[in-house]
């Protein structure tokens, strides 16, 4: 038989430092039971104990304060957020079958030691798992520990039975008592012998084997005079440290080892739990199942149908449209299979049973005609379809796209986790069945027809949650079928459009930066005085810290640090630093976007086709992957150099960039209904020079340049909560400065301090915050105890919706655009979005009428206050066109 024994408090308080701050809707700490959790399942299944026992702290004092009150002293009392997930631990465990002790006046350890001795003395294997070394010394022939440590989430963990400890420490476990009577533990408050360290005590202990014979025989041993003094002086200390730190192993608790319960979880309230705490990883690794989500899969209950010629196919399509139905759809790939759902009549598609022809014309059918299809995740299949030269029809919905309007801050959408959060359905995280082996034999059709069934049942539930959702919230609802399903079609078409990037000059552009990166690599050798890995932060620390004794700013647990806010610190004592500093810019420079960018351009047009997604912010704004354009380094010059590799499709086209001026400080200015700030873009003002004068109280003429970019910083970083330590930071002056700065710039535009002290009580009030077009994000983060949670918390309702709303901008911004050059028959093409920018690629003859479409429909996106303007720049390379 086999036991394990958790020390409950130790990995839950571990967990809670280890794993980064989650929170679920309601705004409760979650880190410390998904660490606890992760750690629990990972030694089930490595240990696969017959039974699993867990041992608690209880508040009431121990028989150790009783006579030691100091005892523990040092400690911090439990933060509140880990103490609320405490009894909810403690529940989830019950539920899971597992027995749990504790016991009043005894510490988990004493319980731990208990249990181990009652185990040995049963010749039991016991497996002790817990965070702290106190445990060692219950090490025996039949106790072995396992010690975890959590970082960040990632949990190590060593072993030691009795072999291990000895090769560690050099004698029997048992004697870790006497080695903190010696050096005592700060962490407990166990005084030990003053001046006696770990190595000394270590000493003692493996040359004369305990405390008590070190002071018998404390004249006659072998001692320096300085050590010997030391222990005559804390004898006294050294014992009670002994008894302080020896662990009892006769608590009066009653347990049975041999008959424990069997552990038997409560599947139900488990999943009931693991729902509302939005831990649903733990659903899915339980395998936690639910009868009413299961019954809806019986095979029975659906008609399958499989066609077997198109003429037939065709009749389904038509009998579908007739209804004026929704058809639920999955789809695995533009050549596998389709799967559509009408409710009690399923079928599947196998596109190898019809010719090119055929399959086109099915296509055609399903996505273009009157339909209406309910998808998941749609901009996939739209661009399937657009490459065929086909416009989908517009009674398409999306059921990503609404599970992200309804709650922007999840961090996936993808349907496993969208049916679990909306349906409480479980669907396996496998792909899609591959048909044709399916339908060849290699899996069987009834199993194939029942996943298909299955996702497709989920797009369905799913649908009749966020439409009745969607209904309950008007401005969501419509911004939803205004401006984001819209919008898909614009995303697909930039998609399918692409960027034209010249190969060569990227290529002559990477062999720059090579000879570059060989110079620097050379200097910091020769600066060095060594060749080294100058990408290894460990090599490189032993280089400035050691070889070359520059000031240490910061260490870790690996180390020494070597980010770069330590390198700027310390760039000014040694040129390797500056020359370290470039090395890195152009290597990742290189790797990432000359090497990265050449690996992606298509073969067939010379064009790069990102993929645009509308579900990856909070706030709203678009993003771009594979690769990602919205991210091509602008700071630098080599960075903004790169733009030169992006051109018009040739000589007899132009790049228009438009760029929205200032968008975000004109929002701030329209919502905070300041008067001074809407007064100076009204009047065309630059916005930074006028809060300069206004803000030293100096003529505009009289504004220096240093005034603009102090003033600039805050205009930027108000509503993001900058700080007068941060503003300080940006502009080199002292932090006393920067916060008399902050403090005259409020009591200019005390509209703006206005909103953001509003804003806060609105959002703390409501639990979300809304943009002025209803975009809403809610905020469980303001809810939350702890300090640092909460401040995000406040900094996010200030600036999202200033943020938000211009991203609802640029993105009506853009569906105007595209609708106005379709429906004029304008051969100009939207290409990119950048954040507040469009850029179009137009046919020279069409490059005028192009720009007076931009400027009225980009201009005009909404009315504001404080009147949007929009720059205009041309080029025949995105680096010309963008102005530099």
């Amino acid at each position: 038989m086999k036991i394990m024994v958790i020390d409950g408090n130790s990995i839950l308080n571990r967990a809670f430092y280890g794993v980064r701050m989650l929170t679920n809707k309601e705004g409760f700490c979650t880190n410390a039971i998904y660490g606890f959790l992760s750690t629990f399942f990972k030694f089930q299944e490595v240990e696969k104990p017959d039974r699993t026992l867990v041992c608690f702290d209880v508040k009431d004092k121990t028989f150790r304060h009783k006579k030691f009150e100091k005892y523990k002293a040092n400690r911090k009392s439990m933060p509140e957020e880990l103490a609320a997930q405490l009894p909810v631990m403690k529940d989830i465990l019950l539920k899971l079958g597992i027995t749990c002790f504790e016991k009043s006046g005894y510490e988990a350890d004493d319980i731990i030691g208990t249990i181990s001795n009652c185990a040995t003395q049963k010749g039991i294997e016991c497996v002790i798992v817990t965070g702290d070394k106190d445990s060692f010394q219950l090490i025996n022939e039949y106790t072995s520990v396992r010690l975890v440590t959590t970082k960040l989430g990632q949990s190590t963990t060593l072993k030691y039975d009795v072999n291990k400890f000895i090769e560690e420490y050099g004698f029997e476990p048992i004697k870790l008592i006497d080695l903190k009577a010696l050096m005592g533990d700060n962490s407990d408050n166990i005084s030990g012998v003053l001046g006696i360290g770990e190595k000394t005590a270590g000493n003692l202990i493996r040359k004369y084997g305990s405390i008590e014979e070190i002071y018998k025989n404390i004249d006659m041993i072998d001692l320096k005079r300085g050590v010997r003094e030391k222990l005559i002086v804390g004898k006294q200390s050294a014992f009670d440290s002994y008894w302080l730190a020896t662990i009892d192993k006769n608590v009066p608790i009653k347990i049975d080892i041999e008959n424990l319960p069997h552990e038997f979880a409560d599947q139900d309230a488990l999943y009931d739990i693991f729902i509302k705490l939005e831990l649903k990883t733990f659903i899915t690794r339980m395998g936690l199942e639910r009868e009413d989500s299961v019954n809806f899969f019986n095979q029975d209950d659906f008609n399958i149908k499989n066609p077997q010629d198109f003429e037939e196919v065709k009749n389904i399509i038509l009998n579908l449209e007739s209804k004026n139905e929704n058809v639920f759809l999955m789809m695995n790939n533009e050549k596998s299979a389709i799967c559509l759902g009408n409710e009690k009549t399923y079928f599947i598609i196998l596109q190898s049973k019809f010719t090119n022809d055929e399959w086109f014309e099915i296509l055609r059918r399903i996505f273009c005609n009157k339909l209406k299809l309910v998808l998941h995740d749609a901009i996939k299949q739209i661009i399937m379809i657009m490459k065929m030269g086909l416009s989908p029809n517009k009674s398409l919905f999306d059921t990503c796209l609404a599970a992200y309007l309804l709650n922007p801050a999840e961090n996936e959408y993808d349907i496993q986790r969208v049916a679990l959060s909306y349906c409480q359905i479980e669907l396996s995280d496998k792909p899609m069945f591959d048909l044709e082996n399916a339908f060849s034999g290699l899996i069987s059709n009834a199993e194939v027809e029942t996943d298909f069934v299955k996702w497709t049942y989920s797009v369905k539930c799913i649908y009749d949650e966020v439409f009745k959702l969607l209904k309950e919230n008007k401005h969501i609802e419509t911004l939803y079928y205004e401006l984001e399903l819209p919008l898909m079609e614009v995303l697909a078409d930039m998609h399918c459009v692409g960027f034209k990037v010249n190969p060569y000059l990227l290529e002559q552009f990477g062999k720059e930066l090579d000879k570059k990166i060989e110079r620097l690599t050379q200097n910091i050798y020769e600066h060095a005085g060594v060749e080294f890995n100058i990408s290894s932060p460990k090599q490189l620390a032993e280089i400035l810290f050691e070889r070359l004794g520059l000031p240490v700013q910061k260490k870790n647990k690996r180390g020494y640090s070597t980010n770069a806010e330590v390198l700027e610190e310390i760039a000014m004592y040694h040129p390797i630093v500056s020359d370290v500093l470039e090395y890195r810019q152009l290597t990742k420079l290189k790797s990432t976007y000359v090497d990265g960018l050449l690996k992606v351009i298509s073969n067939k047009d010379g064009r790069i086709h990102s993929n645009f997604k509308q579900t990856v912010t909070a706030t709203g704004r678009l993003s771009s992957t594979d690769p990602n354009l919205q991210n091509i380094p602008v700071r630098t010059e080599l960075g903004r150099e790169l733009r030169k590799m992006f051109v018009a499709q040739d000589e007899n086209h132009v790049l228009i960039d438009a760029d929205y001026s200032q968008i975000e400080l004109r929002v701030l200015a329209h919502i905070a209904k300041d008067e001074k700030m809407i007064e100076a873009f009204k009047n065309g003002e630059d916005i930074h020079t006028a809060t300069a004068s206004k803000v030293y109280k100096v003529p505009v003429e009289q504004v220096t340049s240093q005034m603009r970019s102090g003033c600039k910083a805050v205009n930027f970083g108000i509503v993001y909560g900058i700080s007068d330590f941060a503003l300080a930071g940006d502009l080199g002056i002292s932090k006393k400065e920067a916060g008399e700065f902050i403090k005259n710039y409020l009591e200019t535009y005390t509209g703006v301090e206005k909103y953001m002290n509003d804003i806060k009580e609105n959002a703390k009030e409501n639990g979300y915050v809304e943009t002025l077009f209803g975009r809403r994000r809610y905020l469980p983060e303001l809810k939350n105890k702890n300090y640092v949670v909460r401040s995000f918390g406040e900094r996010v309702a200030m600036n999202t919706p200033i943020q938000g709303t211009a991203a609802d901008i640029i993105k009506i911004a853009m569906l105007r655009v595209w609708k106005r050059l379709k429906q004029e028959g304008f051969k100009t093409k939207l290409i990119l979005q950048v954040h507040d920018e469009l850029i179009l690629e137009a046919p020279l003859d069409e490059k005028e009428s192009v720009v007076k479409i931009l400027t009225e429909e980009m201009q005009n996106a909404i009315k504001l206050d404080a009147p949007l303007v929009v720059d205009l720049n041309f080029g025949y390379d995105w680096y010309t066109a963008k102005g530099n």
